[in-house]
Parts: C-alpha cells; sequence; structure tokens
C-alpha cells in the first residue's frame, strides 16, 4: 500500500514548516511508523551532504535524522543554492546541474523538472508508511502559481492532506489564513484539511473567540496553538540568520568574543551554531569594519561565491582590518570559501566563480586555490592529534600549499590532508564544513582562548553533538505532540496507531 501523506505548507515563509515537519517525522517514528521527509524544491544556503555525497537541503536532512532514516537525495530532489542576485546553482539528485537565473528557471526548468520529482515520490511511497512534505513559501503566490512545483502540485502528486501553518508571532494571523485560502482554487483547497497556529506567545484563552470564528468561516479545524519555543535545531536560509542579530552579545558581556564576518553571499552558516551553546561565549555576526572590534577568535564562514565576496571584504576595509588582527593576536579560522580568503592567490582559468579572473587572497596562508567545475561534497573524518572530527566537505576549488611553513590541519581518513595551520597556530584554514560541532574540538578551543586570557578553564567533559540533536528532536516532538491534536492527524491519513 502507497504510504500516506501530510504536507506542511505555510502562510508565508518562515512560519515555522521546517519545525512542525522536524517534529512529526520524530512523533511518527515514536509511534512505530516508517517515516520520510520529502521536499521537491529547496532553496537553501545551509546544506547536507548524504553518505553516497549527494546535497540536499539542510532541514531534510536534520528531518531525515529525526526519523531515524538514512538521508537520501530522493528526499529532496531538486536544490537551489543562490549564488549571485537573481542566479542560483541548480542542485538535481544531490549533483550539480547548472547555474540558472530566476527566469530562465522558471520558464524552461520547471516542466522539465516535474518527472524527476515524480519518481522520487513514488520512490518513497513505495518503501515508507508515511511522508511528510513540506511546501516552500506559500501556496498562494499568484504570480508564481503556474510554475509552483513545491506546494499545491506537490500535494495533488502525493495525495497528501495538507496543514496550512501560520506564524501569529509576526502578527495577523487570522487575516493570513483567510487570505491564503481565498487565493486557492477549489481542488486546492479541499485539500487543506487543517490548519496550525504557530510561534503563540501569551494566553491561550485570548485566542479562542479567533479559533471559534475562523473554524466557523472556513469549515477547517484548528488542529493546535503552538507556543513560540527555541530549539537548538540548525536552521537553513538566510532569515534564521537574520534571527541570530538577536543574540548579539553587548561589549564585554562574556568572557570570549567569537566574530563570524557575514558575508554577502554566506553559506553553511550553521557551522558557527556550537558557540551559542558554549558558557561565557559571546557570538558577534559582523556586516562592517566598524563592528569588528579586537575579538579573541574571527571566523571566515563558506560562501557560494568566493571571488566575489573576497571582493566585497576588500572593498569594506576588512583585509587590513584582519591583518590588523592577526598582528594583535586574534585566532583566525577559515572555513571552506573563508579559507580560500585566506591563501595568497585564487585562480579562475575557466571561469567557474565567474568571469574567470585571478585575485589576490589575505595572504595569511602560503597557499594557491584553483577553481574547478567538478563538485567535492563527501561527508569526512579526520584525525588532529588524538581526536577524530567528523564534518563534510562542498566546495568547488582545490587548494595547494605551496611552501612547508605550515601543517595540515587535519589527517583524513582517506590518506588526504585537509588545511592549513600557521606555525604559531593562530591561523587555521580548513575545507572542514561541522568542525565546531565536534564539541570536545570547540571546547578546547574555547579553553586556549580562556588560558590566554588568564582564564579558568571549562569542563571538558561535555555532551556530544548527536546527543543534543537527539535531545532536541525528542523536546520538540513532545512539544508539538503537547498542542497539536494528534488523533485528528491520524484520523486525516486513515492510520490506526495502537499503544
Amino acid at each position: 500500500m502507497p504510504a500516506k501523506s501530510i504536507m506542511i505548507q505555510g502562510t508565508a515563509s518562515d512560519v515555522g514548516k521546517s519545525m512542525i515537519c522536524t517534529a512529526l517525522c520524530r512523533i511518527f517514528s515514536d509511534d512505530g511508523l516508517k517515516v520520510v521527509p520529502f521536499k521537491s524544491q529547496n532553496m537553501a544556503l545551509n546544506s547536507f551532504v548524504t553518505e553516497d555525497g549527494g546535497e540536499i537541503g539542510r532541514a531534510q536532512g536534520v528531518q531525515a535524522e529525526a526519523a531515524r532514516v538514512v538521508a537520501t537525495t530522493d528526499m529532496n530532489p531538486i536544490l537551489l543554492k543562490p549564488k549571485q542576485d537573481m542566479v542560483s546553482e541548480v542542485i538535481v539528485h544531490g549533483k550539480h546541474f547548472l547555474n540558472m537565473d530566476a527566469k530562465s528557471y522558471r520558464n524552461q526548468f520547471v516542466q522539465q523538472a516535474m518527472p524527476i520529482v515524480e519518481k522520487s515520490v513514488r520512490t518513497l511511497q513505495n518503501t515508507y508508511d508515511v511522508i511528510v512534505l513540506e511546501g516552500a513559501g506559500s501556496p498562494a503566490e499568484i504570480n508564481l502559481k503556474d510554475r509552483d512545483i513545491a506546494n499545491m502540485r506537490m500535494a495533488h502528486l502525493a495525495d497528501a492532506a495538507v496543514v496550512l501553518v501560520a506564524d501569529i508571532d509576526r502578527g495577523g494571523v487570522f487575516a493570513s489564513i483567510i487570505g491564503t485560502l481565498a487565493l486557492l482554487d477549489d481542488a486546492e483547497r479541499a485539500r487543506v484539511k487543517g490548519l496550525i497556529i504557530n510561534k503563540f506567545r501569551g494566553m491561550r484563552e485570548l485566542l479562542d473567540d479567533g479559533i471559534e470564528w475562523v473554524e466557523r468561516e472556513t469549515g477547517i479545524p484548528v488542529l493546535g496553538v503552538v507556543p513560540y519555543v527555541d530549539v537548538n535545531i540548525e536552521a537553513e536560509d538566510s532569515l534564521a540568520l537574520s534571527a541570530l542579530r538577536f543574540k548579539k552579545p553587548k561589549p564585554g558581556e562574556f568572557s570570549v568574543d567569537v566574530a563570524m564576518i557575514r558575508l554577502p553571499r554566506i553559506s553553511n552558516f550553521t557551522d558557527i551554531d556550537p558557540f551559542f551553546d558554549e558558557p561565557e561565549v559571546g557570538v558577534r555576526l559582523i556586516g562592517n569594519v566598524a563592528e569588528l572590534g579586537t575579538p579573541d577568535l574571527l571566523i571566515l564562514p563558506g560562501t557560494k561565491s568566493t571571488m566575489d565576496d573576497l571582493a566585497w571584504l576588500k572593498a569594506q576595509g576588512f583585509a587590513q582590518a584582519i591583518s590588523n588582527l592577526r598582528a594583535r593576536g586574534t585566532k583566525i579560522i577559515g572555513i571552506c570559501g573563508g579559507f580560500q580568503m585566506l591563501g595568497e592567490v585564487l585562480l579562475d582559468p575557466d571561469a567557474v566563480e565567474g568571469n574567470g579572473d585571478s585575485a589576490q587572497g589575505l595572504g595569511l596562508l602560503p597557499m594557491e586555490t584553483v577553481f574547478v567545475g567538478d563538485k567535492k561534497t563527501v561527508q569526512m573524518s579526520g584525525t588532529r592529534g588524538n581526536d577524530t572530527l567528523t564534518g563534510y566537505e562542498i566546495h568547488l576549488g582545490r587548494t595547494q600549499i605551496l611552501r612547508d611553513e605550515v601543517s595540515p590541519f587535519l589527517q583524513l581518513v582517506d590518506g588526504r590532508v585537509d588545511g592549513a595551520v600557521s606555525a604559531d597556530e593562530q591561523v587555521i584554514g580548513t575545507y572542514f564544513h561541522g568542525l565546531f560541532h565536534n564539541r570536545n574540538f570547540t571546547r578546547q578551543l574555547v579553553n586556549s582562548i580562556r588560558i590566554s586570557k588568564g582564564l579558568a578553564t571549562l569542563p571538558t567533559d561535555v555532551k556530544s553533538d548527536a546527543e543534543r540533536r537527539e535531545d532536541a528532536y525528542n523536546m520538540l516532538a513532545s512539544h508539538v505532540r503537547a498542542n497539536l491534536n494528534m488523533e485528528k492527524i491520524y484520523e486525516m491519513l486513515k492510520i490506526e496507531v495502537h499503544g
């Protein structure tokens, strides 16, 4: 029997669709069902690398883990990664397909994508009990609906019961629900079987009159009001990055000051997430030199366009500022594109990154990067001293060390070496995404900074990242289950759950 399907759509972007899907994946798994996440087309700055080296949206990787299944590219067959203004990299079944502007994608590729997407849906339907589909943005974008393959077209394809999520935290929740439903056609509206009011803060009783009205007006039940919760689960898009600004510390508030430059084309910014969990560590996102100050640790993150963001760094005055920080003793770590920028020269002979120009790097590590069209996407692990670290690579460049004044950062299990470390260990460059999610490494790094400042070290018995993620999935599932009518959801899906 084909899998039952539930689809979580939203009245807008960032209403909490991904979190609700993640919670449902864990709830269904806890209830003994074989469940799988699915998103036909995802636009995301942060991605996840599958075991076989495919690149999918980070949300689907997270949801697969919550569902206790191995992530595959069938869970997100098409991934769009913004590269330049109005241009995205199109990734099909985990591999680079082409770079395309928005108009060409919409007019030329969308119809071509449907057989790809349908094949993935059928594969999942024949393998699992339940598919949790995630929509994108809103299903009611009337200027885009004829080419929208991420919302109602997927609901029809998978014969999914649609649950519409609205964010009350941004205001206008009832108007957003009514407006969305009004812009759906009759067949689309008939698929909407339930409503969720998400990110609620305040007294639940004050919503009762509004809920009764919207149920009476639409004939669709409100399945739950989910209170706002701050759960430690990785995000995938720039809206979540913007929210991190609210965690910006005040000067001198924390013992250790960590700063990350907010590059215009930043990607995989979840690399920095573990520092938010470190005691007495403040994390700042820096958009201009005036904000930089003198951090203890400066992170140059990944980017979808190293050459463009390197040019931006120089134009903003960051190149000299970073050199000054190096002289003053700030530890500097570059990851992926940030690693490439730390070198002496970057070459783009095949115009992979742009128009084929070369550029001088920041000159903090003796290395040269050549951009090639063969994108490397792979899970990886390696050793540094007695520590084994796990992470993943996603990059186009190939980097060569020019002089032996630096040492490799990691010895990889496949025999390669990764990255470079200056002789004084003050500058580190690596292709290793997920580095700081190795919590023992991060605690040791923080402690080394604390020692240099004459501070007592923190305990080294830290909970692993895998344990933290499990705690987060369980907490989120418990929170959502307590505030959703799961009995009604199972009734919608025609699934009987015992026990």
